[in-house]
């Protein structure tokens, strides 16, 4: 074993008073800050809106280091908000609401060791030859540390923060509560079914046991295959709180934007290779594009696959629905798109016609990949600028507000997160042809 160290990092708040409390402490100091705005905005002359009062970078700061105190359901609402709402948000905020993307406060080393007596023992040591106490890596549910079995296996284990799982609910409840504050959300807008099915998806996320099972299901479908290596998971330590799992080394896929084109081409084409076997054939998502997610191991060419938390099994009416609206995307056929997304539940009962033809302009849009014959170059495409526009014409657009059904903007935000990446590695890629063998009875 590692001789513990002082650690640095700040205690995650367990119980739902202290939780509340953080989260009313947050309020109280926005609530400062919009006064102080206020006035120094009246002195200048001018009548200041409700967001432009809260929307400052001291408030911003303020959210971002609570969230990323609190981790948990508060955190990644955060993150989600930076990720998916992207130039929708204000500059100030979007900018340090990003860091949450990346950053989470470890816990302390003390916090940590109850943590581990709690799920092991107080003998919990017994398990290991080694256990390093600085985490590897620190994120929104839980941490990952670096240990060594006594048989010598090398191993990651993943420990959830105290308390997160009791506090999905209350906490999902307040995030909201404050982003109705800002005015960045509409009072009409009912977001009741994603609140809802954000606490459903939080508590998966939060149930290690679940996850263990994702991944041992990935690793029988991708069983034998060349290009993916995925961890083990060592059921023996395995606790709803705890993961277990074997060390896969690799590098960021950051590190990849140097590789030979022709490298950068055939990572990016693994993905969506993989996309379109998991939506298709195996009706069984990982929803989450994170980077850190993936890693790239030079010395095979493999890619690691890593993080199944946010899966999602999709069934089969839904699947056929997206092949069919996909089969039009890639035919151009407008009415065909209109067809399927009014299955799939994009449209409102009330929607303008207005807005439909936007929302189809959107879809058209995102399957341009589908229509183009041979290898697509995402590198040099406008296409994330060019749906941004329509998507923005959209979302300023208060008389427009439906929410898509939660199966949808899960995939979009694994798709659009492929999208972005392949851009980043200035990839080009074949979409059309990988997406062929799947649209066999679409129409």
């Amino acid at each position: 074993m590692t001789t513990p160290s002082p650690q640095a990092g700040t205690a995650v708040p367990s119980s739902r008073l202290s939780r509340l409390a953080r989260l009313g402490s947050l309020a109280s100091g926005v609530a400062g800050g919009m006064l102080a705005e206020g006035l120094r905005q009246l002195a200048q002359g001018r009548r200041p809106s409700v967001g432009d009062m809260l929307l400052t970078p001291a408030n911003a700061r303020r959210v971002a280091d609570q969230l990323a105190q609190l981790r948990g359901a508060a955190m990644k609402v955060g993150q989600l908000l930076s990720m998916d709402a992207g130039d929708l948000l204000p500059p100030e905020l979007g900018e340090i609401l990003a860091r949450l993307r990346a950053d989470a406060q470890p816990m302390p080393m003390s916090q940590l060791v109850t943590v581990l007596e709690a799920n092991w023992g107080k003998e919990w040591t017994r398990h290991f030859t080694r256990f390093s106490f600085t985490p590897m890596a620190a994120a929104s549910i839980g941490q990952v540390h670096a240990a060594e079995a006594l048989d010598g296996r090398r191993l990651a284990i993943k420990v959830q923060y105290p308390g997160i799982a009791r506090s999905i609910a209350s906490d999902v409840d307040n995030v909201a509560t404050l982003l109705r504050l800002s005015s960045l959300l509409p009072a009409s807008l009912d977001i009741a079914p994603l609140l809802d099915e954000a606490k459903r998806q939080l508590h998966d996320e939060a149930d290690y046991l679940k996850e263990a099972g994702h991944l041992r299901h990935y690793r029988s479908l991708l069983a034998g295959h060349p290009d993916f290596t995925l961890p083990e998971v060592v059921e023996a330590l395995g606790t709803p709180n705890i993961l277990v799992m074997s060390r896969v080394e690799g590098q960021s896929l950051d590190t990849l934007e140097a590789a030979p084109q022709a490298e950068r081409d055939r990572v990016a084409r693994l993905l969506f290779e993989l996309l379109f076997n998991e939506i298709f054939a195996f009706r069984h998502v990982q929803t989450d594009p994170n980077l850190a997610n993936y890693l790239y191991d030079p010395a095979s060419r493999k890619l690691v696959l890593l993080d199944f938390g946010a899966t999602r099994r999709f069934d089969a009416g839904l699947v056929d629905a997206y092949r069919r609206l996909l089969a039009a995307g890639m035919a151009g056929d407008r009415a065909g798109l209109d067809a399927a997304a009014s299955e799939i539940g994009y449209f409102g009962a009330e929607i303008e016609d207005r807005h439909r033809r936007l929302v189809l302009d959107i879809f058209v849009q995102a399957c341009e990949p589908l229509r183009h014959d041979g290898p697509y170059d995402f590198g040099r495409s406008t296409l994330a600028r060019r749906m941004r526009d329509v998507g923005m014409q959209l979302g300023t657009d208060r008389d427009f507000w439906h929410t898509p059904p939660v199966d949808a903007l899960f995939l979009h935000r694994k798709i659009g997160g492929l999208y972005l990446l392949a851009a980043r590695l200035q990839a080009r890629v074949d979409i059309r042809a990988l997406f062929l063998p799947h649209a066999a009875g679409a129409a």
